[in-house]
């Protein structure tokens, strides 16, 4: 992306620290309404994307027609921003008096630019999502029956939209505002303080002695960072820099090295406390604890990564690889980063004692600047400061504008209806089935996933799916949690993996290999919903301990049995028919039924048994 001239530059960083600086003022203060803090924000981002994200692509200096059109749009992206706040602040009875013509073309032209600014940010796709369903509210009557609405006027849909807080300014923008904004920032500014190598450097020192080391520190570097920056695709490339190269120099093969990164950063998302942006969008979605949910999603995501780890080890018996000759000591690397873990720490504290999630964030913020102060190696100035307020800013910019779209489209479900019909047809098309049902949705997520956003798919994908899962009888949080982890497929399953396609330009391979790899280590992204489904993984209220635990054993067995079926080794190669005999335990596994289960666990484990024995004795008679 062509760089802006230094003058839109200073204006840029100028907006951009001070978006982050009014986010940081209303999350400790609470002052503004939703009605008014919203539109500031949203309209804010919009300013901002124009300059951030200029129109001219072009190699070279961009041309001075195309800065003064990103100028001319940020400036009407303000004028219409400021009658829309103007609007709500008047208090004007839109409901009784209508809507004015001047409001009606600020408000459309507003849409216009949001999504022109989306287009840029996030990509056509987001836009087209968007754009579809205002059509589909617009002329709804148009339509088949069993798809129709009544058909809605340019000022009715206007209205619910803009001028209420159902739609744009609706929840999903309130989230991304409130919440996820300040958790970015976090994430800055532990980039901005050295934070992240360190968090890798500790990594190495904890795996890399071990077999395959750089590839399980890849993992667990990945899985902390991942949590905190919100984007798979960022973080896989970011701390790919440093993990891939020593995979690839230990021997593993570009496209795994490639692939286990992109597994890693994208299970990111799903690692407590921060999931990304999830844990809060669900939590309010299912309105549901933040820390209950954190609490719910620690056993899974532990799931996740054991699965990853297992076929990262499996990968480094199959190529002989040992650990690194000389690993980063575990206590040279605390002493010199441990207060990094003081901000986290603090920030973990507060949300399990149900304070403000938006305050928890401010304050995890100043935590650390403050820690950092505390070393002189790792002291921030104020151009740190700021340049870290920049970057989070710059960095939230996609998040908000998916939000902001998504939240059109929850509007359209509200205002139409389809959310109902479309539940019904997903339980008639199942037949009454769940199993058939979560591959509807599965299918449904991995496609929308492959143009959106994760956030901004499982906020599409839950407000029409979550009650049809629910009518097939799970609970509304488990059916927020399976489609929230079946909404990550997209980054890692080919044809558009966008985090493998990082990591493959990161580890120079074919993408569509990498792909393959990824999609390999994120298994657990497919068998961990589906025991989410058919097992008490998810501890809601009234499951006992002892099915939690049977949930657990059967999912590990289950991971296991996969991943030596498609390894095709275990501690040494799998003979043709051991590699039948786990996919087999693995089938059973899945069944809905205790005792074919429990069959499925003794066999697998026997399998495993002779397994060992006969490569002991192999290795004995040689």
């Amino acid at each position: 992306m062509t760089t802006p001239r230094p003058p839109w530059r200073r204006i840029l960083f100028a907006l951009a620290v001070g978006l982050s600086l009014f986010q940081l003022w209303q999350s400790t203060t609470g002052t503004l309404s939703a009605t008014l803090g919203r539109p500031i924000h949203l309209a804010w981002v919009v300013v901002l994307t124009f300059l951030a994200k200029p129109s001219w692509t072009g190699e070279g200096p961009a041309p001075r027609w195309s800065l003064w059109l990103d100028a001319a749009l940020a400036l009407v992206a303000l004028y219409c921003g400021w009658v829309i706040v103007g609007f709500d602040y008047r208090g004007v009875d839109h409901i009784l008096y209508g809507l004015t013509t001047h409001d009606l073309i600020a408000g459309l032209v507003f849409v216009i630019l949001l999504f022109e600014a989306t287009r840029r940010a996030v990509g056509w796709v987001m836009v087209a999502v968007g754009l579809v369903f205002l059509l589909y509210a617009g002329f709804g009557d148009l339509l088949p029956d069993v798809i129709a609405n009544r058909g809605f006027t340019l000022e009715r849909i206007l209205r619910f939209q803009i001028f209420t807080g159902a739609g744009l300014f609706g929840t999903p923008l309130g989230i991304a505002a409130g919440t996820v904004f300040i958790f970015v920032l976090f994430g800055a500014f532990l980039e901005v303080t050295g934070a992240g190598r360190f968090f890798i450097d500790l990594a190495f020192a904890a795996a890399g002695r071990f077999r395959g080391g750089p590839a399980k520190a890849s993992v667990i570097a990945s899985a902390a960072m991942g949590s905190i920056s919100g984007s798979a695709i960022a973080n896989t490339v970011t701390t790919g820099a440093l993990t891939i190269p020593m995979m690839k120099k230990l021997g593993y093969r570009p496209e795994q090295a490639g692939g286990i990164e992109a597994a890693a950063s994208t299970g990111g998302q799903i690692m407590p406390p921060i999931m990304g942006a999830g844990a809060f969008i669900m939590a309010d979605f299912t309105n549901t604890p933040y820390r209950e949910i954190v609490a719910l999603s620690i056993a899974p995501a532990i799931l996740y990564f054991g699965c990853t780890l297992l076929f990262v080890h499996l990968m480094a018996l199959k190529l002989g690889l040992r650990g690194m000759k000389n690993p980063p000591p575990v206590r040279r690397t605390l002493r010199e980063g441990v207060h990094f873990l003081l901000p986290l720490g603090l920030v973990v504290a507060l949300l399990l004692l149900n304070y403000s999630p938006p305050l928890v964030g401010a304050v995890g913020c100043l935590a650390v600047v403050v820690t950092g102060m505390a070393r002189k190696r790792t002291r921030v100035g104020w151009r740190t400061i700021l340049q870290g307020l920049r970057t989070g800013a710059v960095l939230a910019l996609p998040i908000s504008l998916a939000c902001a779209t998504a939240g059109i489209v929850v509007g359209v479900i509200g205002q139409t209806g389809i959310g109902l019909q479309f539940t019904e047809s997903v339980v008639q098309a199942a037949g009454g089935l769940l199993w058939l049902a979560l591959i509807f949705i599965a299918v449904a997520a991995l496609v929308l996933g492959m143009g959106l956003p994760v956030t901004a798919a499982y906020i599409v994908i839950s407000v029409m799916a979550a009650p049809a899962l629910e009518g097939l009888g799970l609970s509304l949080l488990v059916a927020h949690m399976i489609i929230f982890w079946l909404s990550q497929t997209s980054n890692v399953t080919p044809p558009i993996a966008l985090a493998a396609f990082a990591g493959a330009g990161v580890a120079g391979s074919a993408p569509m290999r990498t792909a393959t790899q990824a999609v390999k280590l994120s298994l657990g992204f497919f068998i961990v919903p589906a025991m989410m489904a058919y097992s008490a993984l998810i501890l809601v209220d009234g499951t006992a301990v002892t099915a939690f635990i049977f949930a657990i054993v059967c999912t590990v067995a289950l991971v296991s049995a996969v991943a030596y079926a498609i390894e095709g080794f275990a501690v040494a190669a799998c003979s043709v028919a051991e590699r039948a005999l786990f996919a087999l335990a693995g089938a059973l596994i899945l069944v809905p039924n205790d005792p074919v289960r429990i069959a499925g666990v003794l066999l697998g484990t026997a399998v495993f048994a002779i397994h060992v024995r006969n490569t002991r004795m192999a290795r004995g008679a040689t």
